[in-house]
């Protein structure tokens, strides 16, 4: 199948940012021996006072790793899912023109093994793909995810003679661009992350999800849509028009400098968090030379009990480990870079 994103698009996403080596540790003062000494006690701690599976924090600007507990390990990731589903809507929106004003069906299909109805569409609602991305992302509504999954999907382009459905040509995306963005221990599934009576069964890690997070949030529709604690949409049904207000399911949007970006729930995934966290650029002058640098954090959190509790705990660890790492010259081991 072809790929409607460009490999240049995620290497370009990289290019600008200048890593320094890591063998270059010995250089530093006594300055960055003491940050360095404070930053493993911070880590220390971090661990001890989490109870998630698995989490990390990420410095988005770069990729780095700040801290992290199994980022690698499989686990399943419930509604942090409808992070990739959305980010291949926009990406084929705007790769191939796709109107996300156009009205488009709610299918009978959206409807199976959902669990849930909490806006209370029915099959045969007319609804724009811009309110589906809004109940899918702010609400995390499972059937917006599908029936955006189905009228992407039945536009692309499929192999002669195919029996895919256009819901698994557009889950074969969704795959194609965790590769692409070098996710190599994911496999979605389905468009919006149920994982009861699914074979195969749908994994993530930590790591992986912070990629797919750093690129969804390079786009700046991706990032209003997360940012919204409420949003009214509209949905037509045998012509009559309908109003529904949607709610965040991110309780600590807002708070704290967090602007985003979704939750999770299933039964085998538990408790699933990644928020954005965001402060005032750091500009620091050198002389004539004046240079900026973003102060913008990226937090995965998977398989917790207290997600929120433990959400917040991290951004505010997270804070103290970048300033720290600020400190001592942004040194960033290539090896933990995403």
């Amino acid at each position: 199948m072809n790929v409607f994103f460009s490999p240049e698009r995620v290497a370009n996403q990289n290019a600008s940012i200048k890593v320094l080596r890591f063998d270059s540790v010995m250089r530093f003062s006594h300055r960055f021996l003491t940050a360095s000494i404070s930053l493993i006690a911070t880590a220390a701690s971090l661990r001890s006072a989490v109870g998630a599976q698995a989490f990390v924090i990420v410095d988005s600007q770069t990729g780095y790793l700040l801290e992290e507990q199994e980022p690698r390990r499989k686990l399943q990731i419930g509604s942090l899912t409808k992070i990739a589903t959305a980010s291949v809507v926009l990406d084929w929106a705007e790769r191939k023109g796709g109107d996300l004003n156009q009205a488009i069906t709610i299918p009978p299909e959206a409807f199976v093994g959902t669990l849930e109805n909490n806006v209370g569409f029915q099959p045969g609602d007319s609804i724009t793909m811009r309110d589906l991305l809004y109940a899918a992302l702010v609400q995390s509504d499972n059937i917006a995810a599908y029936t955006l999954a189905q009228h992407v999907g039945s536009h692309l382009p499929t192999e002669v003679g195919s029996k895919m459905t256009p819901v698994d040509a557009f889950v074969t995306q969704m795959n194609a661009l965790a590769k692409q963005l070098k996710m190599e221990r994911t496999r979605f599934v389905n468009p919006h992350g149920i994982d009861t009576n699914v074979r195969p069964m749908p994994f993530s890690t930590a790591e992986d999800m912070a990629r797919l997070t750093r690129y969804a949030m390079n786009k700046a529709s991706f990032r209003f849509y997360v940012s919204q604690k409420e949003r009214q949409i509209s949905f037509d049904r045998g012509g009559h028009r309908s109003n529904y207000m949607l709610r965040s399911t991110n309780e600590l949007l807002g708070k704290n400098g967090i602007d985003g970006v979704k939750t999770g729930r299933t039964t085998r995934a538990g408790d699933c968090l990644i928020l954005s966290a965001n402060r005032e650029p750091e500009v620091v002058t050198q002389g004539k030379a004046i240079t900026v640098y973003p102060r913008h954090l990226i937090v995965v959190l998977l398989g917790s009990t207290n997600r929120f509790g433990e959400g917040a705990g991290l951004v505010a660890r997270g804070w103290q480990l970048f300033d720290q790492w600020a400190a001592s010259g942004r040194l960033a081991n290539p090896k933990k870079l995403l």
